[in-house]
């Protein structure tokens, strides 16, 4: 798709899949998705699929049943792979005559190599993370040189107090489990947007960027199941990082609320200041002083319940999730009788401010995050298969990650089935209330 420079495209339609024409060259290419058997990975090969129904796509997974019912899910243009990452032989049979790989297979915390991009590189495939942890994305950023040697293309992203029941803790802290990768699957979007808003600030409003700030809000769990394992514990056993006028700052995690409004659909919420791998990310590559992120959640009883975990349960017993991941199992059924009541609506929104004055803003808003999730991987994909990302490892807001003429057609094919899509607005055209100053002034 052309892109024209000079255009804002201040709003962005929902396309068919047919207004998405994939490239010849990319119709027939095989994908390997692993972790294709499980909620996140299973997403993203469904809407692979149906992005571009003749990709060849390989489901990588220890469960050969759901791997059989995924298949046939599928249809005829899909195939299981037994697939175990922790065995080599079996991840370089599985990267076989693979076009791209797809790594849903998490967790990805204290995870101490890069197995699947160092194997993706000898195999000479294309690489794609749903990465969760900033220590794992900077371990894959460190293989750089060896990707470049190989001429692969690859993309990394780019978490009780005395007083408080086990009970709760342990239906709170598998509610948190069940967040944090969708959280980082949609940093990636997030970060394309805010790196658009940058580009046209600089290059076409010849304004400087002073300010970045990124929010996130998700009701329930999006309907996650047990089977994404406790790693949102980081969240709160981490201080939040941001960004103040160049300066790195460290705060308490789910502190700092503000009520933002995500606009149409979703309406004003309550987010709070998380540790989120994005802040780092946008200060260094984009170049914005201060950036900051946040995040929210309902029903609101978990936004005060995490906040009373950040303030008062250790941090070493938020990181030990051998003791709970069995336990949290038993109290699904609990999770999602209140995420039937919640839903699984999410929304990202991303403010820009400028030295001029000027103030500009991107919304992405959805009524099910369980699909979103997997069309967003998908469009990063089909991205890197059509020759979006140069040979290296990056992220994904960095021009070499994904080119910025490729990044329209990106959020195009991530937006499908949204509330909201929008950029380059000033916050009062998308909020639900603006306040009017007076003459026709809004703020």
């Amino acid at each position: 798709m052309a892109w024209a420079c000079s255009r804002h495209w201040s709003s962005i339609r929902t396309p068919t899949v047919a207004s998405a024409t994939i490239p010849k060259e990319t119709v027939n290419s095989r994908v390997l998705v692993l972790g294709g058997t499980g909620r996140v990975g299973g997403s993203a090969a469904i809407a692979l699929s149906n992005l571009s129904p003749d990709l060849h796509i390989i489901v990588a997974g220890r469960n050969r049943e759901k791997g059989a019912s995924m298949v046939a899910t599928l249809g005829k243009n899909a195939e299981f792979a037994e697939f175990d990452i922790n065995d080599v032989q079996s991840l370089e049979s599985a990267l076989t005559d693979v076009d791209l790989v797809v790594h849903a297979a998490g967790p990805f915390q204290q995870t101490d190599n890069c197995r699947v991009l160092e194997a993706a590189i000898r195999a000479k495939t294309a690489y794609l993370d749903v990465c969760d942890d900033t220590n794992y994305a900077l371990r894959a950023k460190a293989f750089m040189n060896e990707a470049l040697a190989a001429k692969v293309p690859a993309i990394t992203t780019g978490g009780i107090y005395p007083g408080v029941s086990n009970v709760f803790f342990l239906l709170l802290f598998f509610f948190l489990s069940t967040l944090y990768i969708d959280i980082i699957i949609y940093l990636l979007i997030l970060t394309v947007m805010a790196a658009e808003l940058v580009r046209v600030a600089k290059s076409e409003n010849d304004d400087e960027p002073e300010r970045l700030r990124f929010y996130y809000y998700t009701a329930g769990t999006g309907g996650a199941g047990p089977t994404i394992l406790a790693t949102s514990f980081l969240l709160l056993g981490e201080e939040a990082i941001a960004y103040n006028k160049g300066e790195k700052i460290k705060v308490r995690p789910y502190s700092g609320m503000v009520n933002i409004d995500f606009g149409k659909g979703i309406g004003k919420k309550d987010v709070y200041l998380l540790n989120l791998p994005e802040v780092t990310s946008a200060h260094e590559i984009l170049g914005v002083p201060t950036v900051s992120a946040r995040f929210g959640t309902a029903p609101f009883f978990w936004n005060w319940a995490m906040d009373a975990m950040a303030r008062f349960v250790p941090p070493e017993l938020l990181r030990d999730r051998s003791k709970v991941q069995e336990m949290v199992r038993l109290f699904d059924p609990v999770v999602r009788a209140i995420d039937e009541i919640a839903g699984e609506r999410v929304a990202l929104r991303v403010d820009l401010e400028c030295a001029g004055g000027r103030h500009t803003i991107g919304v992405f808003s959805h009524k099910r995050l369980s699909v979103s999730v997997g069309t967003s991987i998908a469009a990063f994909a089909l991205a890197v298969l059509e020759g979006s990302t140069q040979p290296g490892v990056w992220f994904p807001e960095e021009p070499e990650g994904i080119a910025i003429e490729a990044r329209e057609l990106l959020l195009e094919r991530a937006a499908q089935g949204t509330i909201s899509f929008v950029m380059h607005k000033a916050p009062w055209m998308v909020e639900t209330k603006p306040k009017e100053l007076g003459l026709g002034i809004y703020v």
